[in-house]
């Protein structure tokens, strides 16, 4: 199935308790169906140090649920969804539905 959200897409959450926020997506999972969005859904982890990092309390984006995001339409700026449409060129692309506009550059 094609990925209705991608990352680097900017989206808006419809539920839960960061909803009406937006950010931008860094990774998508879809075998979890899950996607991690840019201060969305933080928690607090304790990490021990390492050579890595110094350790301590560290905020953590963690999964949100696919079905509970959508994408941010580029002309009006409010939630879409995705539908796909192929040009005469012959390239499938990504098409806000509130707007008719392609959100594929």
């Amino acid at each position: 199935m094609a990925a209705k959200i991608k990352k680097g897409d900017t989206v808006v959450v419809l539920t839960g308790r960061d909803k009406g926020k937006e950010g931008e997506v860094l990774k998508v999972l879809p075998s979890e169906g899950r996607a991690i969005v840019q201060g969305i859904n933080v928690a607090k982890r304790h990490t021990r140090p390492s050579q890595m990092s110094q350790g301590g309390i560290v905020d953590k984006e963690l999964g949100i649920n696919l079905s509970n995001i959508a994408i941010k339409d580029p002309k009006s700026g409010e939630a879409t969804r995705v539908g796909f449409k192929t040009l005469e060129d012959g390239r499938k692309v990504r098409v806000a539905k509130r707007s008719g506009e392609i959100i594929d550059a």
